[in-house]
């Protein structure tokens, strides 16, 4: 076989790899997946076939393995089965908007976790303060306490917390931890962490551990990005922060400055019983423990508090079959009559999200927008800046958060009477491949308090004008764009 013959057979057998690998790609990846991520995925593989179908086999599939989906379904059932009639009253509440209500059914429909009244919330906007509250909290514990963090690390910042839950463990108390795998394992002496928990007691698992030679896999960079703490049953947390020191013990965000900005809330009340659910349903998913029957909420904390505010728990992720945060956030934008102020350290919304904004603002609606003047990640920075034209265009309001803090809270009001606080940024990422957690409130008093922490932002910061954005350099710009259509691999 002559030379030229074998370079033509082997140029043919690669154009016929090249033309399978497309058929294939156009028939499977369109699949239950939206337009705009089935085309990022097609384009990547039209123009790098081989290593387009790796990256897909990596990171192609955007749901956990079906055993814990199933688990996570089955779950669902068993609240369900629990859910009693007076926990029903915030869906039969004449005081409360027709609109607001099929919120709330929407919500339980897809989650199983029903609104509940009579709840106290305290915003925590301080750093230090919320770890020192979390702490003193424990520091009360008489039966159980319960964390579940992205990110947990033993530094000087977090040093009270541990020390909290060390006595806890020595009066009897329960205490148990949930960490992220990879978040947590990739920060600067993790190893040192997890010996300390180890030390004082404390029950501890990995979620979403990434270890295929012990059996447990799935697609890398689905994580289970929630945070809370519940004590007794009596108390919870939860909102945006790690348990980490401010700078995340980063030598490149040391290097830089930069500090993260957070916002927590302190629940007291029927809906601690909620958050607790969360856990235990986290917990047993990973462990294979059922503490439902020993570490449920007591009677006591069924007290309603002074507020009386309606909340509901809306938990979201890839053990899900839809995007739960996504659809809350859509219809409560969608039952907005006067204004949405929205709070998210990572916007890089889909389309859904950008109609929703923009109508608003079409509507007539006040709608504003909390981001940071500077990203910590270079992709999904330059992705969010891409819709910044669109959205000033539309009318929406822009503030930017002062370097060199990274504005990481993550929150939204809608007119006066309705907020959403949690884990959740405003991103594909959180919408479709972590595991997250959105508080829904209705009451005037808690949206005053997020009104107030609204107000430092836009005083800390600067507003972005049209006419400022549109003197942006074409080099950033152009990069913008870029990074915009990497966004949609999900």
């Amino acid at each position: 076989m002559d030379s030229l013959l074998l370079s033509n057979l082997s140029w043919g057998l690669a154009w016929l790899i090249v033309v399978v690998i497309d058929i294939v790609a156009l028939i499977y990846i369109p699949r239950d997946r939206k337009p705009t991520a089935a085309m990022a995925w097609l384009l990547l593989i039209f123009i790098l076939p081989i290593f387009g179908v790796l990256i897909y086999l990596l990171i192609g599939n955007f749901r956990l393995p079906a055993k814990r989906r199933d688990e996570q379904a089955r779950i669902n059932g068993l609240i369900r089965e629990q859910v009693t009639p007076a926990e029903e009253r915030a869906l039969d509440d004449p005081a409360e908007p027709r609109w607001f209500r099929r919120v709330i059914q929407q919500n339980e429909t897809l989650t199983s976790l029903p609104a509940v009244t009579g709840n106290g919330a305290t915003l925590l906007p301080d750093y230090q303060a919320s770890i020192d509250a979390m702490a003193a909290a424990v520091d009360e514990a008489t039966a159980w306490v319960h964390v579940e963090f992205f990110i947990v690390a033993w530094d000087d910042t977090t040093r009270g917390f541990f020390s909290a839950m060390e006595r806890a463990v020595k009066r009897g108390v329960s205490v148990r931890l949930l960490a992220d795998h990879i978040s947590s394992k990739k920060v600067k002496d993790s190893d040192k962490t997890f010996a300390e928990l180890d030390r004082i007691g404390v029950k501890w698992s990995w979620m979403l551990p990434v270890q295929p030679f012990k059996g447990k896999y799935q697609r890398p960079d689905l994580r289970n990005h929630r945070k809370l703490v519940v004590v007794d049953g009596r108390v919870a947390f939860m909102g945006s922060q790690n348990l980490i020191s401010r700078d995340y013990d980063s030598p490149k965000n040391i290097k830089r400055g930069l500090m993260w900005q957070e916002l927590v809330t302190r629940l007291d009340g029927p809906i601690v019983a909620a958050v607790n659910v969360v856990f235990l349903s986290d917990w047993l998913i990973e462990t294979g423990e059922d503490l439902s029957t020993t570490e449920h909420l007591p009677v006591a904390a069924l007290t309603p508090a002074a507020e009386n505010l309606t909340c509901q728990l809306v938990p979201s992720g890839p053990a899900y079959e839809t995007e739960n945060n996504l659809r809350l956030f859509l219809s409560l934008i969608h039952g907005a009559t006067e204004r949405v102020i929205l709070t998210s350290p990572y916007f890089v919304p889909d389309e859904a999200m950008v109609y929703a904004i923009t109508t608003a603002c079409q509507r007539g609606l006040d709608v504003q927008l909390f981001v940071s003047e500077i990203g910590d990640q270079g992709l999904v920075y330059h992705a969010q800046r891409s819709y910044y034209e669109t959205l000033l265009k539309a009318g929406v309001r822009i503030f930017l958060y002062p370097a060199p803090y990274i504005l990481h809270s993550k929150h939204f009001s809608i007119d006066d009477d309705i907020a959403v606080i949690g884990s959740s940024n405003m991103d594909i990422r959180s919408f479709s491949l972590n595991s997250e957690m959105s508080l829904m409130v209705r009451g005037e008093s808690f949206v005053a308090a997020m009104r107030a922490v609204e107000q430092d932002y836009r005083d800390a910061g600067r507003e972005l004008t049209l006419e400022q954005w549109k003197n942006e350099p074409a080099k950033a710009t152009f990069l913008d764009g870029l990074a915009r259509l990497t966004s949609a691999l999900n």
